[in-house]
């Protein structure tokens, strides 16, 4: 399985606009983080978006994302999802529906949000995302691969990481509840949400994060969702061996 981080920064990006700090100015191309999203390419060759940020046509440019089996979908907050009329040219390029699974709170949150997919009565002149909705109830299959949804939390609201294989990617979350635990054992590959420093409310933060890791002993960790506090360099010098920040167009083989 082949894993790019199509974006690896917070809800605002990074630079983030406005802002005069060192990080925004870094000419260091580690530190431009696009929304948080990554693409999978599995063993069979089906093609995995997870979320679809508002940077979405962007990263499908500039990383080479040509086609779309499925999208997994993490919650329904807007950096997650705005970019989900941006899979109009691979309906265009391929035969049938694109499916799209998540939680019910996001499927509710897509139909609300994307009306003119599913009205019947929308103007079909310029043409409309070809997309299928389905509930996340447990575990299922993409193809020859088991795909197992693990209940997050993001301050009090629930979302869902997903495991697939021996990765597993756990963003935008603040606990990982007892019952997730025994989901994540025996990780070769573990990306994690790891926002900044100080603490935060609704996200771990650096060494929250870092303790995440220790206990869950993944090969490899790579922390995600980072804002404009992280520079990369500087804080991929402190983190221990094992553990690194991502960054956009990152490719790791799981």
């Amino acid at each position: 399985m082949r894993l790019t981080f199509l974006g690896t920064g917070t809800s605002s990006g990074v630079p983030v606009v406005g802002c005069d700090c060192a990080t925004c100015r870094s000419d260091d191309p580690y530190d431009q983080r696009w929304r948080p999203s990554i693409f999978l390419e599995l063993s069979d060759a089906t093609r995995v978006l997870v979320d679809t940020t508002p940077d979405f046509r962007s990263q499908a440019l500039k990383f080479g994302v040509t086609g779309l089996d499925l999208i997994l979908f993490t919650h329904y907050h807007a950096d997650h999802i705005m970019g989900l009329d941006d899979v109009r040219p691979f309906n265009f390029r391929q035969p049938g529906v694109i499916p799209c699974l998540g939680d019910a709170q996001t499927l509710a949150a897509l139909r609300r949000v994307f009306s003119y997919v599913w009205d019947p009565t929308a103007p079909q002149g310029g043409g409309l995302p070809r997309l299928r909705l389905l509930e996340v109830m447990g575990r299922f299959s993409v193809g020859l691969t088991e795909v197992v949804p693990v209940p997050l939390l993001h301050g009090t609201h629930p979302i869902l990481g997903y495991r697939v294989d021996n990765f597993a990617y756990l963003t935008d979350c603040s606990e990982i509840p007892a019952a997730s635990w025994p989901l994540l054992e025996q990780l070769d590959v573990l990306v994690l949400d790891a926002l900044r420093h100080r603490p935060h409310p609704t996200h771990f933060s650096l060494s929250e994060a870092l303790e995440i890791a220790e206990r869950l002993g993944a090969r490899q960790t790579y922390f995600t969702h980072m804002c404009h506090d992280l520079p990369h360099a500087e804080t991929c010098a402190t983190l221990p061996p094992g553990v690194t920040l991502a960054y956009d167009g990152l490719v790791v083989e799981c």
